[in-house]
């Protein structure tokens, strides 16, 4: 990201500290995006329950459930929060962050970037820094800072390590997150149960990632929600046989576009789920 697009770009607006996420309750319309999206290694919360990935479930051979998310059309964006002083502009674009003989505990950040009515933003920028095993930033090079771009179905992975505390804070990764054309959300994700969040005047549990341990590493996710607006209807389908509403069952054939697909996980059609957007859901024959 060159020095002229972040003076383009930067979100000079403060903190919105009276911003908080709806609660709300059911399924929403994001989970159920996700659950069809996936066909990489995503983490997905059920329920309650402990994190589950979606290439564990797919491994097993189980269907997704869909998960109760924060996110709903016409649901706030995701909170913004300071900058602080660490940023560095022009970070070099890469997904991981590891060097080799860089210490500390790896760990895989994964998600979603949504807009306001929970549909995936291809080709939205995410920037990220954050300190070294130490608690210490590198303010002179680029060790531990990187941007990369979601793909075209909104999702990103960043490879790095879990960071060190230092003075006054608590365990976090800094963000600034763009959709093309639009202003930028910079904010902190952070982790759960570590006891300096009680004590971070910073911190905020709306932006605790999903996290959970794999051998000698960790896994996270967090979904990101830009201020981004977005057709609320796709286009009609180009004919054939799928309609959105239908129940379909595995094993179900349908025609869509001049192709036929197959279904492979039971669930009711809807508008977006048309079978060549969502592989997890259909395959062609």
């Amino acid at each position: 990201m060159t020095e002229q697009d972040r003076q383009d770009n930067r979100d000079t607006s403060a903190p919105d500290e009276s911003a908080q996420p709806q609660e709300k309750s059911g399924i929403r319309r994001k989970s159920l995006l996700k659950a069809a999206l996936v066909a990489a290694p995503l983490p997905l919360l059920v329920g309650g329950a402990a994190p589950v990935l979606a290439r564990d479930q797919a491994r097993q051979g189980r269907v997704l459930t869909p998960t109760p998310e924060a996110c709903d059309p016409g649901d706030p964006p995701t909170r913004q929060q300071t900058e602080g002083p660490y940023f560095r502009p022009n970070s070099p674009r890469r997904t991981s962050l590891v060097e080799p003989g860089t210490p500390g505990t790896r760990l895989t950040v994964t998600g979603y970037v949504f807009g306001l009515t929970c549909r995936p933003v291809p080709d939205a920028l995410l920037d990220f820094w954050q300190a070294d095993v130490n608690g210490a930033y590198d303010n002179t090079g680029y060790r531990f800072r990187g941007h990369q771009y979601s793909d075209a179905q909104g999702r990103f992975s960043l490879q790095t390590i879990v960071p060190g505390l230092y003075p006054g804070r608590t365990r976090h990764i800094h963000v600034k997150v763009q959709a093309p054309d639009n202003p930028v959300l910079t904010t902190q994700l952070y982790f759960p149960n570590e006891p300096r969040n009680n004590t971070d005047t910073i911190f905020h549990p709306s932006l605790l990632m999903t996290v959970r341990d794999v051998g000698s590493g960790r896994e996270g996710s967090f979904d990101f929600v830009l201020n981004v607006r977005q057709d609320p209807d796709p286009p009609d389908p180009p004919g054939g046989t799928w309609a959105a509403g239908t129940s379909y069952r595995p094993g179900d054939t349908v025609t869509y576009g001049g192709a036929t697909y197959r279904c492979l996980q039971g669930h009711t059609a809807a508008p977006g789920w048309e079978p060549p957007n969502v592989p997890a859901l259909w395959q062609a024959v």
